[in-house]
């Protein structure tokens, strides 16, 4: 039986081993991106324990083994080992599945979306023509950074200094926007 869990440890250490490896070189990573921008398989892998994966099941494998192992040099024998591996395992393929699942819910590749910028305000850079015929640049902040977007609008020109506000994205890298409907209601007050 010390045979068994030793080939047990052995396996899955080697394809604990492996793994570590090829992560080295990044191979075996997936870094597949779905059409809404979501890294594939990250939005599945937040929500539940991924218990036979195979890292969790190489490593419950591995500590089965360790525990069989531990066990067996007890004077209690197979009798220590049996429950010994069997919790283990267990608990190291949990332990594995929730790790992962923490490092994956730490995952971003910090790409700005620019679809983000819809709704929010922002100030006119580099003054933008009216009626559409040319574009200017607005700073905006999305995703806790400023960002310098070129912008186009239907209304009159738009001055350096004006608040804006984005009203669509019209290309990869340019929104329309209006003048901020929330900038124009303040008064100016005499002192």
């Amino acid at each position: 039986m010390t045979s068994f869990f030793l080939t047990c440890a052995a396996l899955g250490g080697a394809v604990l081993l492996l793994q570590l490896v090829l992560g080295l070189f990044g191979i075996g990573d997936d870094h597949a991106v779905d059409h809404h921008g979501i890294p594939a398989g990250k939005e599945s892998l937040t929500h539940g324990l991924h218990l036979f994966s195979v890292r969790a099941l190489s490593a419950g494998i591995a500590f089965f083994g360790v525990g069989g192992l531990a066990g067996m040099s007890t004077a209690f024998g197979l009798l220590a080992a049996v429950p010994l591996a069997l919790i283990s395992g267990s608990v190291a393929t949990v332990a594995v599945a929730a790790i992962m699942r923490a490092m994956m819910r730490l995952e971003d590749d910090g790409t700005v979306q620019i679809h983000g910028a819809v709704g929010t305000s922002g100030t006119v850079y580099l003054a933008i023509p009216g009626d559409r015929s040319g574009v200017g640049k607005v700073h905006v902040t999305l995703q806790n950074r400023l960002v310098e977007l070129q912008a186009v609008t239907s209304q009159q020109s738009l001055p350096t200094g004006s608040r804006v506000l984005v009203i669509d994205v019209v290309g990869p890298d340019t929104v329309d926007v209006v003048p901020d409907p929330i900038a124009l209601e303040v008064p100016n007050v005499a002192v």
